[in-house]
C-alpha cells in the first residue's frame, strides 16, 4: 500500500515525512532547466549548485516565491520528481498532507493542492505551518493553553498563538531569510560597489551574520569576492559583521515588528501563559546568530529554540498522519 506523505513545500527547501518511515527527503526547492528545451536537468541538491554557474540557455530557479507558487508548470514537475524519489508513482499513490503558509490566498492554496495531484498524489490537504510547527515542537497545542510560535523561513514569516488547536493571533509577512539575502547583497553593491551572488549573501549571512542591539560591535569579519559594478573587474573587500546586522536590519526589523503585534493581538489570559512557557523560535532564518535574544529583548518574553528548528514543521504535519481521516473537520485543510 502506499504510504501517507507529509510535505513541507517551503520556499527555500521542500522536506518529505513518509507515515512510519520518518524524514526520507529534505532538498532546496530548486530545478534546473534548459531553457530552449524545457527539459529538467536536476531538481534539489544539485540544481541548488548550479545557481549563478550556468550557461544562458540553462536556468536555476526557485518556482515558489515568498511561500506562493510563481510557475505552476515548473512546480509541479519539481514535486513531481522530488515525490518519485519518495516511491510515488501511477501505481502507487499517496494522501498528502501540505504544509503551507497562512499568509497565501485561496487560489494560491488551490495552486498547491492542484499542483501535489498533478504531480501523483491520490489525494491533498492543506495545514498551516504554525499549526504544523507547534505539533512538532512537542506543545500542547489542543489544551485551553497560550503557545507561540516565532517561524522566520525562507520567503514568509509567521508569529501564531495556539490554544485548542487553532490559532488564536496570527501575523504572517511575506519576508524571510531571502530578503535578507537581498539586503546583504543590496548593501555591498551600495556601499562597496561590488556586485554578489545570491549564494555568496547568504554565505556570508550564516558565517558572520548577527543581529543583537546589546551585544558591542563584533571585530569579525570575511572576504567578499565579487564584480565590481564600474570595471567588470573582480574585487575581493573585507565586510564585517557590524555591516552585515546593518544590512540586514529592515528584514529583521519586520520580523520583530510581526512578533510585537501577534503578542498585542493575543487576549489577555493567552498573552500571561505566554510570559510564562516563553515563545518558541524555529525555521531556517532562525539560526541567524543574535536572532534569539533580539526577539526577547523586544518582547520581554525568553525566547526558546526548538530541538530541530529546520525539520520542525514537517514533523509536526507527520503526527499528524495518524489521524488524516479526521482532520476534515479542521477548515485549514480540505479534500481536493
Amino acid at each position: 500500500m502506499a504510504r501517507d506523505l507529509a510535505i513541507d513545500l517551503g520556499t527555500a527547501n521542500t522536506l518529505v515525512y513518509a507515515k512510519g518511515r520518518g524524514i526520507v527527503l529534505n532538498e532546496p526547492s530548486v530545478i534546473a532547466l534548459n531553457s530552449r528545451t524545457q527539459e529538467v536537468l536536476a531538481v534539489g541538491h544539485e540544481a541548488w549548485q548550479m545557481i549563478g554557474r550556468t550557461p544562458g540557455y540553462v536556468v536555476a530557479l526557485r518556482p515558489l516565491r515568498q511561500g506562493a507558487i510563481t510557475d505552476f508548470d515548473i512546480t509541479e514537475r519539481m514535486i513531481r520528481l522530488l515525490l518519485a524519489r519518495c516511491g510515488v508513482s501511477r501505481m502507487n499513490r499517496s494522501r498528502v498532507l501540505i504544509c503551507v503558509p497562512s499568509a497565501i490566498t485561496a487560489v494560491e492554496r488551490r495552486a498547491v493542492k492542484e499542483a501535489c495531484r498533478q504531480a501523483g498524489a491520490s489525494a491533498a490537504y492543506l495545514i498551516e505551518q504554525p499549526l504544523a510547527a507547534a505539533i512538532g515542537a512537542g506543545l500542547e497545542v489542543n489544551e485551553p493553553m497560550g503557545n507561540m510560535i516565532v517561524d522566520v523561513g525562507g520567503g514568509t514569516s509567521e508569529t501564531a498563538v495556539v490554544s485548542l488547536g487553532g490559532l488564536v493571533a496570527l501575523q504572517a509577512i511575506r519576508c524571510g531569510g531571502f530578503d535578507m539575502d537581498s539586503a546583504i547583497q543590496a548593501y555591498v553593491r551600495r556601499v562597496h560597489q561590488v556586485a554578489i551572488g545570491e549564494r555568496t549573501a547568504e554565505e556570508i549571512k550564516m558565517a558572520i551574520g548577527f543581529t543583537g542591539r546589546a551585544d558591542p560591535g563584533s571585530h569579525e569579519g570575511a572576504e567578499v569576492r565579487g564584480r565590481e559594478v564600474m570595471t567588470g573587474m573582480p574585487k575581493t573587500v573585507l565586510l564585517s559583521a557590524d555591516e552585515v546586522r546593518q544590512a540586514v536590519e529592515d528584514p529583521v526589523g519586520q520580523v520583530m515588528k510581526a512578533a510585537l503585534d501577534c503578542l498585542a493581538e493575543a487576549p489577555p489570559e493567552l498573552a500571561q501563559d505566554v510570559m510564562m512557557e516563553g515563545i518558541h523560535l524555529l525555521g531556517g532564518g532562525a539560526l541567524l546568530r543574535g536572532l534569539a535574544r533580539r526577539l526577547s529583548d523586544e518582547t520581554s518574553v525568553p525566547v526558546h529554540m526548538v530541538d530541530m528548528p529546520l525539520e520542525c514543521v514537517v514533523l509536526g504535519a507527520g503526527r499528524c498522519l495518524d489521524s488524516l481521516d479526521d482532520m476534515r473537520r479542521i477548515s485549514a485543510m480540505a479534500d481536493v
